[in-house]
């Protein structure tokens, strides 16, 4: 029975008998609960010597607890029993609180006697909770522990080993971990290899991480934090060791799934192109997380164009982007055809929006009721786990994600589905980018190409033009780069190229406004100079226009530099302004190459512009090149221009080269490739633009002036100079229409101009006739009334021409009129005269 002061220290200190922890304190008692021998601790604990107590009885010695008797009933019933604690009485008389337990002993002769063992209060605590800690780690705990002696040899097992790595229902005591582990569940050499460590060391050993694998879960492979400790006797020696271990598989696999996680952030979608992005994750995911991985994008994806938010539809096709397989994860990027027979389960993966995962039975079941003839297909036949998973992102379906393991430790479990949805919807993000970049950059480049000309410019007469423009670096980039060519009044032409600083969208709409700008003064027909001047004022409207931002979002337009040349191929005199833009290179017919000296002036939009034109003539088959300063500038932060190997580049390319025209694509295509080539290896930092021009004059026999008097009659007879001169030309079938221009436009020029008036006639691409005299008023189309006398000659000219305008020159003005030979708009007949204007219309003009 329980005493309550066997927890009050006074109770001992008064019997002055506290004993000593550790002291082996025993008594041995016969079935009649005799005492037949007392230990010297127990002489110790109670005072009495071993002759005062031997032959009395064991209860006399008993100060309060279980009465003999009840004890003795209780020591048939096991080897061991547990008595609790009890009081015994001392010699003063005094208790002293014990814990008994009793040991049942048989001698050989059969005799049954009883060794009653004492321990103090704290000791019993100190074995108690010894008990326990062994009945936890050998009964309760969930690590797996062994105890093995010095051989090697199983001494102990607890109760979690058995369970959990198939040693249950067998005793494998004095056998080796070798002899007796399933097959498969560790390296058995290293394992003994590191018992025998610990065993010559005596150190502990900690191993992080060993791998293996479970009869009770023979497809997944298993890690474990193994611990290798000694055992030491009471000398110190190790007598034995402990191996303790805790399966750590779960921890692992989630710091794998994370790991894997934080890779795909930094390695997928490095770039904005959609197979990249592809390629990137079947990198990642091959071979850490499947065998085999493909992406698979809807048929629009890589091109850009825009999806349908929401699941997509089965009409759409599906085409591999990506495909990475074994052990090395060798990447095919090639864009080909989706998986035969799994095209069913692609668009049900896509319309449903969830994953789907399919064991290698489940799949070939699904891919023999969706075609028979791919139930075989040998990747997807050999899986041991597929796994489908849909690919979208900001609600649009793009594709598929495919996931198949062969040889994989084990199959697709719910949390891998769970962390391949997640590295899946991050590639998602970067391919949707990937596809918006891409849709915008098309866009964009589309804008661009409709700003500038087309490289197949018209052929002229006058100038035969080959255009190159060169992106920054190769890169197919927007830039504010841009030539033009301008046919002009009188067979001339306007050759244009100019650069808009910086890169980008902005430079590029600039860039397209400003040569809309320069068309619209070109067709004025004012004078080079006159342009540059007229497209300064614009770039400081477009700053005005924007306010404080103007500059970034007007593309930077200040500082653009622009050259504007006007070849006259009668005079063959060439009228060049810049602006800031470095000058035009000549090569003549006989390989002579020289940077043309002519005046220049400073960028469009930096104020105080005061621009000039020179003049230089050129001889037929002579080759102007312009270009934008790019060209010319080396990549190494140099602002200074270097025209020294452009102008060598042209010479070696111009060597050899005849002066004769070239055909379509032919000699000067050529010579500007070849040039191009010769040019230094460092390309240029910005986008460049070339025009290479060769000039052609025209014939004394393909034009002729005539001075006319101020005089009406002169009319007649400058009506049949011109008619002649048709003939001599072949173009008898203009006569008519012709005869009308020249008496309209002489008619005026006498009526309301002033003396020198002149008509000059041009055999180009087309007829032209001009008139010029010394006035400067402007003529302008008017419907005349039925009571007027006149008015009506501008509207026939208009009506029977192809082109028709005024410019404008230092003495005076100059009106012309177009017809093409044969043929197209203008070309009239009488007939066709009367039939253009209607009876009506016709009647009123005669």
């Amino acid at each position: 029975m329980y005493d309550p002061r066997f927890h009050d220290p006074e109770y001992h200190d008064a019997a002055g008998v506290l004993p000593e922890p550790g002291d082996e304190t025993y008594a041995v008692l016969d079935e009649r609960g005799v005492l037949t021998a007392w230990s010297p601790g127990a002489e110790r604990l109670l005072g009495y010597t071993a002759p005062e107590v031997r032959g009395c009885h064991g209860g006399d010695l008993l100060h309060s607890g279980p009465e003999a008797d009840a004890l003795a009933d209780r020591w048939g019933r096991g080897d061991v029993i547990e008595i609790g604690q009890a009081v015994l009485r001392h010699r003063s008389g005094h208790g002293v609180v014990v814990a008994l337990r009793a040991h049942l002993l048989v001698s050989p002769a059969g005799e049954r006697q009883w060794l009653i063992r004492a321990t103090d209060a704290e000791t019993a605590r100190r074995e108690e909770l010894g008990a326990a800690l062994l009945r936890g780690l050998f009964a309760e705990s969930p690590f797996l522990i062994d105890v093995f002696d010095r051989q090697l040899r199983f001494v102990a097992q607890n109760d979690t080993q058995r369970r959990t790595t198939g040693f249950a229902g067998a005793d494998f005591t004095g056998r080796t971990m070798a002899e007796v582990a399933p097959a498969g569940l560790m390296d058995m050499d290293a394992f003994e290899a590191r018992q025998r460590q610990v065993l010559q060391s005596g150190e502990p050993l900690f191993r992080t991480e060993v791998h293996g694998h479970t009869p009770a879960d023979p497809g997944r492979e298993h890690v474990w934090s193994e611990s290798i400790l000694p055992l030491r006797g009471n000398a110190g020696e190790v007598i034995a060791l402990a191996h303790a271990v805790v399966d750590v598989t779960e921890r692992v696999r989630a710091r794998e799934r994370l790991a894997l996680v934080n890779e795909a952030s930094t390695q997928v979608g490095t770039t904005l192109d959609a197979l990249r992005t592809a390629q990137e994750l079947c990198e990642v995911a091959v071979p850490v997380f499947a065998d085999h991985a493909g992406v698979s994008l809807l048929d629009p994806v890589p091109g850009g164009q825009e999806q349908v938010p929401g699941p997509a539809g089965e009409a759409l096709p599906l085409r591999r982007a990506a495909v990475a397989t074994g052990p090395q994860g060798a990447v095919a990027g090639a864009v080909e055809p989706s998986t035969p027979g799994a095209d069913a389960l692609f668009t049900r993966v896509m319309a449903e929006g969830e994953p789907l995962l399919l064991t290698r039975e489940q799949l070939a079941a699904d891919l023999e009721r969706s075609d028979p003839r791919a139930a075989s297909a040998p990747r997807e036949g050999d899986a041991r786990s597929w796994l489908l998973v849909p690919l979208s992102a900001r609600g649009v379906v793009l594709g598929t994600v495919e996931f198949v393991r062969t040889w994989h430790t084990h199959a697709f479990d719910a949390d891998d589905v769970l962390l391949a949805q997640e590295i899946v919807a991050r590639a998602a993000v970067c391919i949707d980018n990937a596809r918006r970049y891409a849709r915008e950059r098309t866009t964009a480049l589309a804008l661009q190409r409709s700003l500038l000309p087309r490289l197949d410019l018209p052929a002229l007469g006058a100038v035969e033009v080959v255009p190159r423009r060169l992106p920054a670096d190769g890169r197919p980039e927007l830039g504010g780069a841009w030539f033009d060519v301008i046919p002009l009044s009188g067979a001339r032409v306007a050759l244009v190229v100019g650069e808009v600083p910086g890169p980008g969208l902005h430079a590029a709409v600039t860039m397209g406004r400003l040569r809309t700008a320069v068309r619209t003064l070109a067709d004025l027909d004012l004078s080079p100079e006159e342009v540059l001047t007229h497209l300064d004022d614009q770039v400081k409207r477009f700053r005005d226009e924007y306010g404080e931002r103007g500059d970034a979002l007007a593309g930077g337009a200040a500082g653009t530099t622009c050259v504007y040349v006007v070849f006259d191929p009668v005079s063959r005199m060439c009228h060049v302004a810049r602006a800031g833009h470095p000058p035009p290179a000549r090569a003549t017919a006989d390989g002579q190459v020289e940077m043309l000296d002519l005046p220049g002036g400073p960028p469009l939009g930096l104020g105080g512009a005061l621009f000039e034109s020179g003049e230089v003539i050129l001889d037929d088959g002579d080759l102007l090149l312009l270009y934008t300063e790019g060209l010319v500038r080396p990549r190494e932060g140099s602002t200074d221009a270097e025209p020294g190997p452009l102008c060598q580049a042209l010479s070696d390319a111009t060597l050899g080269t005849s002066a004769a025209p070239s055909p379509p694509g032919g000699g000067l295509d050529a010579l500007c490739d070849r040039m191009i080539g010769r040019l230094p290896a460092t390309r240029p930092d910005d986008d460049v633009a070339l025009l290479a021009v060769r000039v052609h004059g025209l014939d004394s026999d393909q034009h002729v002036t005539w001075d006319v008097p101020a005089d009406p009659e002169a009319v007649g007879r400058t009506r049949g100079l011109a008619s002649r001169k048709l003939a001599e030309w072949g173009l008898e079938n203009l006569q008519f229409t012709t005869e009308i221009v020249v008496s309209e436009l002489v008619t005026n020029a006498i009526r309301y101009g002033t003396e020198p008036i002149r008509l000059r006639m041009i055999r180009d691409r087309n007829l032209i006739c001009e008139v010029s005299d010394g006035s400067s008023t402007s003529p302008h189309v008017r419907r005349a009334h039925e009571t007027d006398e006149g008015g009506r000659g501008l509207l026939m000219v208009a009506k029977i021409t192809r082109l028709w305008g005024t410019r404008y020159h230092a003495r005076g003005k100059t009106i012309w009129a177009e017809q093409p030979f044969s043929g197209g708009e203008g070309a009239f007949g009488e007939d066709g005269v009367e039939a253009a204007f209607g009876d009506d219309d016709w009647s009123e003009l005669l």
